[in-house]
């Protein structure tokens, strides 16, 4: 008998018990003694029983609310492209009543990711999607889901010890690696190269840069000991008409860096410098296929692009919520990204909404 066409008829006279018995144990409700409840269990494993979870999803008529935790970002950023993704599966999903919500918190300021917690809590919530902030800060709330059993998964980057139900993004000390191998493949022959940052007292914006960073330092290390990796900071503080002072002054100091690279979304500020001040020696490389960065690709001032798919991450996440928490079923507790280059010659073809 194929699987999908078995009834609880069927069960019921597998396991010599009443209908009724085996809807009470396929619904985990009470009231069934132990020998009804071992009948049953037998009648399911020898009849090889799934259940149809769709359907019974879509009977049960129920609400689901899902939250997406994200850094406040400006528009065209590579958060938009995540909160895209998420929003297009939450659509996908709406006939099992999935209600998508997001929520926002200002880097590097802990007293406001706090009050955002505990505001955060004063809703009904299902499942949650996480971009994190730092490690301990991160901790704490992701406590406070655990201790309400609500599953959450993170985005961007992984942190192993939070045991969250799932991740999805680039492994990033790999991405950084890869990214050094494939700035070398042009800048070789440098004596020195720049390495362009934003910080806010001293710190990136995020786990996941310094990743990568650690990843590119590496393979320097490994492969071009000889080359000197000059740093400049493009400050988060300041205002952005400062940064073509900055990078005026970093340039005429450093005539011998001609190839860049940054492991943020914002190498199209070094890219429309570079093309404004005519600076045709020098290009960058970056991450991201946000529409100022693609193009910089295009005009040519940006030579690299690593693509992260942040779309696909965004409704990833949200089907996994979907998935673990609506259809009951396993997903698996680390997906990574692939780590694509991107230059002017490809950039046509970069499927931004694949999935």
């Amino acid at each position: 008998m194929p699987k999908e066409n078995i009834t609880i008829k069927d069960i019921a006279a597998r396991a010599g018990v009443s209908t009724g018995t085996v809807d009470r144990v396929l619904h985990k409700r009470p009231n069934v003694s132990k020998t009804a409840l071992d009948k049953v269990n037998k009648a399911l494993e020898e009849l090889d029983y799934r259940p149809n979870m769709y359907a019974s999803a879509l009977a049960y008529n129920k609400t689901y609310n899902f939250y997406c935790v994200l850094p406040k970002h400006e528009q065209e950023a590579y958060w938009d492209e995540i909160e895209e993704g998420a929003l297009a599966c939450a659509d996908f999903r709406r006939d099992f009543g999935i209600n998508l919500k997001f929520v926002y918190y200002e880097r590097f300021n802990a007293a406001a990711f706090t009050r955002m917690v505990r505001e955060f809590f004063t809703a009904k919530i299902d499942g949650v999607i996480i971009v994190p902030t730092t490690l301990e800060q991160t901790a704490r709330f992701t406590e406070k889901l655990t201790e309400r059993q609500i599953p959450y998964v993170l985005l961007d980057s992984y942190m192993p010890d939070l045991k969250p139900l799932t991740f999805f993004g680039q492994d990033s000390f790999a991405s950084g690696y890869f990214a050094a191998k494939m700035l070398m493949l042009i800048a070789g022959k440098e004596k020195e190269i720049a390495l362009v940052k934003q910080t806010r007292d001293g710190k990136v914006g995020s786990k996941q840069q310094a990743n990568r960073e650690t990843g590119f330092r590496h393979y320097m290390v490994d492969h071009f000991p000889e080359i000197k990796i000059t740093e400049v900071d493009l400050p988060l503080d300041e205002e952005k008409k400062e940064y073509d002072g900055i990078l005026e002054k970093f340039f005429k100091e450093h005539p011998l860096v001609h190839h860049c690279i940054t492991f943020n979304s914002k190498a199209h500020i070094v890219g429309q410098f570079l093309q404004k001040s005519n600076r045709r020696n020098i290009q960058i490389m970056g991450y991201d296929m946000v529409p100022k960065n693609e193009m910089c690709v295009r005009q040519g001032s940006i030579s690299f692009l690593i693509a992260q798919h942040a779309y696909q991450q965004g409704y990833s996440s949200v089907d996994a919520l979907f998935n673990a928490i609506v259809m009951k079923r396993a997903v698996n507790p680390v997906n990574y990204m692939p780590i694509e280059i991107l230059t002017k010659e490809n950039v046509d073809f970069y499927r931004r909404t694949a999935i």
